[in-house]
């Protein structure tokens, strides 16, 4: 340090220029002003570091001492800016208004330091973090039910016309294709008309009903038959010996005296794909309708401009308040009829919703809405999840809408429940196994996925 000031010194007095800079800025405040003085500073600094680099010889220990001269002059210059700072200029129309004495202004609370302009944007149009929420389960279904559960109207009023439309129109087919068979009204069946839709309005069930003549055709339920399954039954044909065959006009149907519901589905199925047109239907209806020719159900795919539907037809024969679908059983029992349980499941859950007021409904749609979305458990049935909530009511009564999390806590459990026992009586036939159709694999990759939401059921709302 003392050696870099005797260089400094011997500078100092070799240069009379330098001691002229000097002496320039020790009076300039006096005559410029503080401003004035730190603009000057900063100009004749830089004058003078020319100056000294082309006077003095390049000299290790000046260079070191030069670099850190620089440094300590902008520090000390970036002091003085900030310290001396220009107030600004008033504009117009400040000049108008009073101006404060001076005691109000020694008063006065010292103004905030100037913020970044750039900052300040940011901030306004950036915006606020959301406060972190702590939901409880009730919470979180009630808000997945109105972010993901619910159907707008305007989708079902759509999916019902196009639905209403098409069995409209393949009604009038049959029966002009088929003027000998009694088909009755064709109506469709499903969660779209009774709101319990979940997710998306775009599937629905189509009935044609079968007019069989009570006294030719006997139900027989299926634990009386070879079969030995309480889910399915037969319908056979009677009095052959006073109404011989060829009496009904639904003889034609008949496989070893019983009306056969895999006949049945060939002989529509057959019409569907080549007989229907379609095209026409469709371009009359302004939407694309395809019949389904891979599926073994009879399907119609209709894509419309603002949604796509699924309709399955299901031939149908009623008998007193049963419902019989033509939907046969896999392998060799091909003439059974599968007993449908919708309209009694739907029926009941209204009856006990209407006497406490309850939220099964609810509780089933929510239900719904996690199942379409996980892969695991979309296998699980409108059926399943209603028949699992009618057993749940014969020993839960508080069904209120303030205990739907708890609800829905024990409807897990109780499928799970089900699932490890490989079975799921019928509410209205205990003999029935409604789990029946599943394969065992089925089964673990269900219990497994409700198995992980048991301990966090707010999984199954991700």
């Amino acid at each position: 340090m003392a050696e870099f000031s005797q260089k400094r010194g011997k500078h100092r007095d070799e240069d009379p220029l330098s001691s002229a800079v000097d002496f320039l800025l020790a009076n300039a405040r006096l005559v410029l002003g503080v401003g004035g003085a730190a603009v000057l500073g900063i100009a004749t600094l830089a004058v003078k570091r020319l100056i000294d680099r082309a006077t003095s010889p390049p000299d290790k220990d000046d260079v070191k001492a030069e670099q850190k001269s620089i440094e300590e002059s902008w520090q000390e210059l970036s002091l003085l800016k900030a310290s001396t700072r220009p107030q600004p200029k008033q504009r117009r129309e400040d000049l108008s208004q009073p101006q404060p004495s001076s005691a109000q202004a020694s008063r006065a609370p010292e103004a905030e330091p100037p913020r970044d302009p750039v900052a300040v944007t940011v901030s306004k149009l950036s915006p606020s973090p959301p406060m972190p929420l702590c939901l409880t389960l009730q919470e979180r279904l009630l808000m997945y039910y109105q972010n993901r559960v619910v159907v707008s109207e305007s989708d079902i009023t759509l999916a019902k016309q196009l639905a209403g439309d098409i069995a409209y129109e393949l009604q009038n087919f049959l029966r002009s294709k088929f003027p000998e068979l009694p088909f009755g009204d064709l109506s469709p069946s499903s969660t779209l008309y009774d709101g319990l839709e979940a997710v998306a309005a775009d599937h629905t069930r189509l009935l044609v009903p079968l007019v069989l003549e009570p006294n030719l055709w006997s139900f027989i339920p299926g634990e009386d038959t070879v079969a030995n399954d309480p889910y399915y039954w037969v319908i056979r044909r009677t009095q052959l010996e006073y109404f011989p065959r060829g009496s009904s006009p639904w003889d034609r149907f008949i496989v070893g005296g019983y009306l056969s519901s895999s006949v049945i589905l060939e002989v529509l199925r057959k019409v569907l794909v080549g007989s229907v047109n379609w095209p026409a239907i469709g371009s009359m209806l302004d939407c694309l309708i395809r019949p389904g020719v891979v599926s073994e159900e009879l399907l119609l795919e209709v894509q419309h401009d603002q949604s796509e539907l699924r309709i399955v037809i299901f031939p149908t024969a009623e008998s007193e308040d049963r419902v019989l679908l033509a939907n046969p059983r896999e392998g060799l029992l091909e003439n059974l009829w599968q007993q449908d349980f919708y309209r009694a499941e739907v029926s009941k859950l209204q009856e006990l919703d209407s006497a406490d007021s309850g939220a099964r409904r609810l509780c089933l749609q929510l239900l719904q809405g996690v199942c379409r979305h996980h892969p695991s458990l979309n296998r699980l049935s409108v059926s399943h999840l209603a028949q699992v909530i009618l057993h749940l009511s014969e020993v839960e009564t508080d069904w209120a809408e303030d205990s739907l999390a708890d609800r829905f806590q024990q409807v897990i459990m109780e499928l799970i429940g089900y699932l490890e026992e490989g079975s799921l009586p019928c509410y209205f036939n205990q003999h029935i196994n409604l789990f029946g159709s599943l394969h065992e694999e089925e089964i673990d990759d269900l219990g497994f996925a409700l198995y992980n939401a048991v301990t966090a059921p707010e999984l199954l709302l991700s």
